[in-house]
């Protein structure tokens, strides 16, 4: 007689991924109309008290601040688990699967923050902002395609996500280097204890959560006062998290605390916390909005960045690696469906939001100009991406494989 289990959750990996994209979809579409909401708030009669609720001090921070380093951080911390997951047991656990996004990722990243630097190299006061449109908003992106429905193929999604995650994890190296402030190596000392305290319960097998969460607490405190963005031990946090099976059960990968951890937190930020940050900094006043300012190197430098710089980067770096024969194109997707999901990278509303954020702290102008970018671009880039892959084929015949691999790699 069958096992139950196994008569239960008979395609548990496939159903797994699903579950997770359908999930990124659903967050995104809460997203959008969090920074739907945002404008339509900071264009109001309410925009005073929108506002001034922001800049309200409460204790050491800020309002804003609380939201962009404290309840972000726990964003970074689910980001650095999805990005550990994935490199070491999933989407990204092998080289092979790893060439396509990567190498897309790092032309996705390369190509806009050239664009944004032709626009603004004789300004080094706007130029400090050339990786704002190097991200990729997977919520935002994902929300667009599940629009689309069975019109994208899945691996085009699983192609999406790799991408990225790759690229979330380039945008936390970018922060880390170039987005810091002046450093406290007091500070820098205490948190560094930290890590290794972390590490040491990760090596010696502890498994309770606990433990991990209140030494990650206080890795943020010394993060924060040490010069490097607090956000960012959330993603050390991650790292350090076991991803192991239990004991007795080996198959069973999902009962590692990095899963655990990872699912407990998921929702919450999916649906509570991008919102959050997605309305308390997407708002910005139309009120005297002038050519001028649509027109201004630093606005064009990020909407073209979006929107010409993903489409370029990703598709084209995409394209030369397939043609090269180091990868294959993403079973059953065509290269017009590839170029429409190249163009949905130039959604870049949360990380670009937050680096344009650490690029012009404490000027609001600046910020306002970023907003705007960001916001036009990634609607042009949305609804061009919406509509390639709206108007393609739905279904394209499979090519067969041309990338040989030395060992067959487990699924």
């Amino acid at each position: 007689m069958a096992d139950a289990r196994t008569i239960s959750r008979p395609h548990r990996p496939l159903s797994m991924l699903r579950h997770f994209l359908d999930n990124e979809a659903s967050g995104g579409l809460v997203l959008m109309a969090a920074a739907a909401l945002a404008l339509v708030v900071a264009n109001s009669p309410l925009a005073p008290a929108y506002f001034e609720t922001l800049h309200a001090s409460l204790g050491p921070l800020s309002v804003q601040h609380w939201i962009n380093d404290a309840l972000m951080a726990v964003f970074f911390l689910v980001v650095g688990l999805e990005i550990k997951r994935e490199i070491l047991d999933g989407q990204l656990a092998t080289w092979p699967r790893r060439a396509l996004p990567g190498i897309a990722a790092l032309g996705g990243m390369a190509v806009p923050a050239l664009i944004y630097a032709a626009f603004n190299w004789s300004d080094p006061a706007t130029l400090r902002g050339w990786a704002i449109p190097s991200a990729t908003d997977i919520a935002f992106a994902l929300g667009v395609l599940s629009l689309l429905g069975s019109r994208v193929p899945t691996s085009l999604k699983v192609f999406l996500t790799a991408l990225a995650i790759i690229d979330d994890l380039g945008a936390v190296a970018i922060i880390a280097v170039f987005y810091s402030g002046d450093l406290s190596l007091p500070d820098l000392g205490l948190a560094a204890a930290v890590v290794l305290a972390l590490v040491a319960l990760n090596r010696s097998g502890v498994r309770r959560l606990l433990p991990y969460l209140l030494l990650g607490g206080a890795l943020w405190f010394f993060v924060l006062r040490s010069g490097v963005h607090a956000t960012i031990a959330g993603v050390v946090l991650a790292f350090t998290i076991p991803l192991t099976a239990a004991p007795g059960r080996p198959d069973a990968m999902e009962t590692s605390p990095l899963h655990r951890l990872e699912h407990a937190l998921h929702d919450w930020v999916a649906f509570l916390v991008v919102p959050v940050f997605g309305f308390a900094n997407a708002g910005v006043s139309f009120v005297g909005l002038s050519v001028d300012v649509l027109l201004d190197h630093l606005t064009l430098g990020v909407a073209l960045g979006l929107l010409f710089g993903k489409l370029v980067g990703v598709f084209g770096s995409a394209a030369l690696t397939i043609r090269l024969g180091l990868a294959d194109l993403p079973m059953g997707a065509s290269w017009p469906q590839l170029a429409g999901v190249s163009l949905l990278c130039g959604i870049g509303f949360t990380m670009s939001l937050f680096i344009g954020l650490l690029a012009f702290a404490g000027d609001p102008l600046l910020q306002d100009q970023v907003k705007i970018g960001i916001l036009g671009g990634s609607l042009l880039a949305g609804l061009a991406g919406w509509a390639v892959l709206r108007v393609v084929p739905r279904e394209v015949p499979a090519p067969a494989p041309r990338v040989r691999h030395s060992s067959v790699q487990a699924e």
